[in-house]
């Protein structure tokens, strides 16, 4: 079946979701190449939460599928849409980032979302278990007085 035949037969609350993943998500990875992490992590923190109208696995299942349709829609730019949407859904989120070295010593970095004690983009407690993850990047830069 065609992807467009796909999202056809999808309800309009689906289809609406999966539409906000995809653009969000081709906005995110753009702005990755375009922009400093750090400066598209805090925009994306600055979402207006709401009540929760999408659960946090319909959440994950459409960033999954748009990850699929974007080019270089890696874990990053998927973690990052996953985060803004559960965000702006009411839900608490926490972007996870770690490290870990290949069979031949070379490092490597994995992202993922956490949202209620579960994985929600990203892999499996048991895929990630394997990266060791780095203190969380904070939104703002504390200023000394």
């Amino acid at each position: 079946m065609s992807p467009l035949r796909k999202w056809l037969r999808l309800s309009p609350g689906e289809r609406w979701l999966l539409t906000q993943a995809w653009l969000l998500l081709a906005t995110i990875r753009v702005a990755l190449w375009l922009l400093p992490f750090r400066v598209v992590h805090r925009r994306l923190a600055r979402a207006q939460a709401s009540s929760p109208r999408c659960s946090i696995e319909r959440i994950g299942w459409a960033v999954a599928i748009a990850g699929v349709y974007v080019p270089f829609a890696t874990c990053l730019p998927q973690a990052l849409t996953a985060l803004a949407l559960l965000r702006r859904n009411g839900h608490a989120a926490d972007l996870r980032i770690g490290v870990a070295r290949d069979e031949r010593g070379r490092l490597q970095a994995h992202a993922w979302v956490e949202s209620g004690g579960q994985i929600v983009i990203g892999g499996s407690a048991s895929s990630v278990a394997r990266y060791t993850p780095l203190p969380a990047v904070p939104l703002e830069r504390q200023h000394a007085n």
